[in-house]
């Protein structure tokens, strides 16, 4: 794994992250402070798009390219990700100083709701509720939504609670999870000109 993250005062919050492995090869670039840009391959077209939702609801830059044992399935693929995008944001965070650290979002898509609420707490967990209508949604498995997320919370060392409230179209429910994430991300790493400098616990650690 090869990571160049810019953390130090007034530099990008950004990073590089390279992941290769027997199943999978995974490049992640990542700016934090960014504008919605993305370029995305993965070989899922539904989860390209569903990390599209995350570069433009986060208002970060993001370029993923994986080349993924997809002739077995996605589940190498989607996992690895997931496991990707998380260290690429927790080397973009450095300390964590100034950072809000919490975030949260209720995003609606027609009937569909979902609920998302994150914490740079330092310490993973995942808590996801969502109870998918169809087992396939595209080309992609609804069940590697928590692969991902998984993989996610694992590497960025963060606390998420996902819950879709309701939904009868999985594309739908899929889709506000996602979009949630991304908007509560956003609250979450955003500086906070008002802690500038400081870390949000009373431990005075993340």
């Amino acid at each position: 794994m090869t990571t160049d993250p810019h953390t130090t005062a007034g530099a990008p919050r950004a990073a590089d992250v390279t992941r290769n492995t027997a199943e999978t090869r995974i490049t992640v670039r990542l700016a934090l402070d960014g504008s919605g840009r993305s370029k995305l391959h993965t070989g899922i077209g539904f989860f390209d798009h569903m990390l599209d939702q995350i570069a433009r609801h986060a208002l970060v830059d993001l370029d993923i390219q994986a080349d993924g044992d997809l002739h077995i399935d996605g589940h190498h693929t989607v996992e690895d990700v997931g496991i990707t995008l998380g260290q690429a944001v927790h080397k973009a965070l450095g300390d964590r100083k100034g950072i809000r650290r919490f975030g949260h979002a209720y995003v609606p898509l027609d009937e569909a709701l979902s609920r998302v609420v994150i914490d740079f707490s330092g310490r993973p967990g995942l808590v996801m509720q969502v109870p998918f209508t169809s087992g396939m949604i595209g080309t992609f498995d609804s069940q590697l939504a928590h692969e991902f997320f998984q993989g996610f919370v694992n590497h960025a060392f963060v606390t998420l609670h996902i819950d879709n409230l309701r939904g009868d179209n999985a594309h739908h429910q899929c889709e506000t999870v996602f979009k949630a994430f991304a908007r509560a991300l956003r609250q979450a790493v955003e500086v906070d000109p008002r802690a500038a400098g400081s870390i949000a616990s009373t431990k005075g650690s993340l």
